[in-house]
């Protein structure tokens, strides 16, 4: 018995060595298919593949091409940057037309970097590699909101939550040659860094964010008093203290370097104001905006977008007031959309503006994470057909959304 035993436990060893490589990936891809970051992963790139094909149906019939309008208005400018330059943009212009060569600085400079990275591919064009960098981009939120969302409440408000931002109003842009989702990664990642204390995380994601746009402002806001009330209650938490200064080197850099090319030390704001009429006014033209559009206005989308913008200020409201939000992403929630409702210029756009606030979300996720699965799909369903439509029309027939 003991010799057959050992025989049996022979074969059984030198049958598993042999196929030792073969069984693990066997092993590592059933992980990797029951893994939720791979669900949301997977979710969330339907989701926009049903977004692109809404937008494909509805650009088709009025003769516009698909790829002119993947990267029609802010992509052009990235797209320049990434093959030319801050200095080599063809014909800059300013608001009002005029030939204004500093207006290329109102850019950031990671993604156009990052896109002429990914274009010295074989075969990469300069425009595919912006596709691309957009998508990856894209998951890489979607599987940083899953986390956000387990930490906070369960699994399936993860998934729901990377579904939701994905076919949210001007979700588009994430499919676009736009920073949105790459912004909208590091500034998630950073915000997981926040919830579970990994400062360096946190840290190293708010610095890439300072140099993808300026949203980040708020992101740093965020991170570093975090950092700093961890570094108050645990007086031995060296990582939290680098974070704090760390995180806001990206955004800081990039500001300073536009002041030296600029000759001011306003340079960026500056350049913002000429070359697109931005500034902030602390909500003026945002209120005046709302009230006309909604009690003298006859424009249909104006109004549908001034619609969207009542229910993030709603969810807003329910974030911060809510008992179940951690206050890092209640109050960068809450900050995304206090920056874009007080920033004058280009109101149209501010339903896209509010797209990286995508922790405005998690209630709705939460939410419907408690109901019945019919129910939950039926409703995310719905959030999806009418977001794909939303941007859509935003890119086909609203000219002013982007």
């Amino acid at each position: 018995m003991t010799e057959l035993a050992d025989k049996t436990r022979r074969e059984q060893f030198e049958r598993a060595a042999a196929d030792g490589p073969a069984h693990s990936l066997r092993v590592a891809a059933g992980r990797w298919s029951r893994s939720g970051y791979v669900r949301a992963a997977v979710l969330y790139l339907v989701v926009r593949v049903v977004g692109l094909g809404a937008l494909a149906a509805m650009a088709a019939p009025r003769d516009l091409p698909l790829g002119d309008r993947l990267q029609s208005w802010d992509g052009w400018w990235y797209l320049q940057i990434a093959e030319h330059g801050y200095t080599g943009v063809s014909n800059p212009l300013d608001a009002a037309g005029l030939p204004y060569p500093d207006a290329s600085y109102g850019y950031f400079p990671l993604y156009p970097a990052l896109t002429g990275l990914l274009e010295k591919l074989p075969g990469v064009t300069y425009f595919g590699a912006g596709l691309l960098l957009s998508t990856l981009a894209g998951i890489a939120a979607a599987t940083a909101m899953y986390r956000i969302g387990r930490l906070v409440h369960s699994q399936r408000a993860g998934l729901l939550l990377a579904v939701l931002w994905g076919a949210a109003p001007m979700a588009i842009a994430e499919s676009m040659v736009m920073t949105e989702a790459l912004f909208t990664a590091f500034a998630a990642w950073a915000l997981v860094g926040v919830l579970e204390r990994r400062w360096y995380l946190a840290a190293t994601a708010t610095l890439f964010a300072g140099l993808t746009r300026s949203t980040a402002c708020v992101l740093v806001a965020v991170v570093v008093i975090a950092a700093a009330i961890d570094v108050w209650r645990n007086r031995q938490r060296w990582n939290a203290l680098v974070c704090v200064f760390v995180a806001p080197l990206g955004l800081l850099g990039y500001w300073t370097f536009v002041a030296v090319k600029t000759g001011s030390v306003t340079g960026w704001q500056d350049v913002e104001l000429r070359g697109w009429n931005t500034r902030f006014d602390a909500g003026a033209e945002a209120w005046r905006w709302i009230t006309q559009t909604l009690f003298t206005s006859g424009n249909a989308w104006e109004t549908l977008v001034v619609l969207v913008m009542v229910a993030a200020i709603a969810l807003a409201v329910v974030c911060v007031t809510g008992r179940r939000m951690p206050w890092p992403l209640a109050a960068y929630a809450a900050g995304v959309l206090v920056l874009v409702l007080c920033s004058a210029g280009l109101p149209a756009l501010k339903s896209r503006f509010v797209l990286p606030g995508f922790a405005l979300l998690l209630p709705v996720a939460m939410g419907l994470a408690g109901r019945k699965k019919s129910t939950m799909i039926a409703a995310a369903t719905v959030f999806v057909l009418v977001g794909a439509w939303y941007s859509a029309y935003s890119l086909t027939v609203w000219k002013y959304a982007i």
